[in-house]
């Protein structure tokens, strides 16, 4: 039997080089939620400026800064202890999440509610970044190279396969 679909593209003559684990895979991605979530806060903020004022703005703005204020820290603690301890980083996790929800409920208790603060628009900043958020961080966790196998160097003349 012979076949007749098209052979399609010669494959080039060079050899093909491996490619190694994401360098700072925890600043990476605190790179792309932080774009994504600013991004995102700034033009709703926009919009809100225009449909309901200041108050609007600020207090999505205020919601949002929140929530990437929390969710950094986690990511920065993955990168400073993921540098030394890989598996200690998610123990660190676990116990700076617990830190990080009494102390952010310290803080807005010891605040207060500010005269300004429009409720649902600070609720709103605060859901749809969270969402935002955890959208960029599982793309970003999904386009990331993470080194399995502790592969020794090939030697010269050998193959990468």
């Amino acid at each position: 039997m012979t076949s007749n679909a098209d052979p399609g593209p010669l494959s080039g003559n060079g050899p093909v080089g491996v490619s190694g684990p994401t360098k700072s895979l925890w600043l990476r991605l605190l790179g792309i939620c932080s774009a994504v979530s600013g991004g995102a806060l700034l033009l709703v903020a926009l919009v809100a400026l225009l449909i309901s004022g200041m108050a609007a703005a600020l207090s999505w703005i205020f919601g949002g800064a929140l929530v990437v204020a929390f969710f950094a820290i986690s990511l920065m603690i993955g990168h400073f202890a993921g540098r030394n301890n890989p598996s200690g980083a998610i123990g660190l996790f676990a116990a700076t999440y617990f830190i990080k929800v009494v102390g952010f409920a310290v803080v807005l208790f010891a605040i207060g509610t500010p005269d300004w603060l429009s409720r649902g628009w600070f609720l709103a900043g605060a859901v749809v970044t969270v969402v935002l958020w955890q959208a960029a961080e599982i793309y970003g966790f999904s386009t990331a190279r993470l080194q399995i196998y502790n592969d020794p160097d090939t030697p010269e003349g050998g193959t990468d396969v």
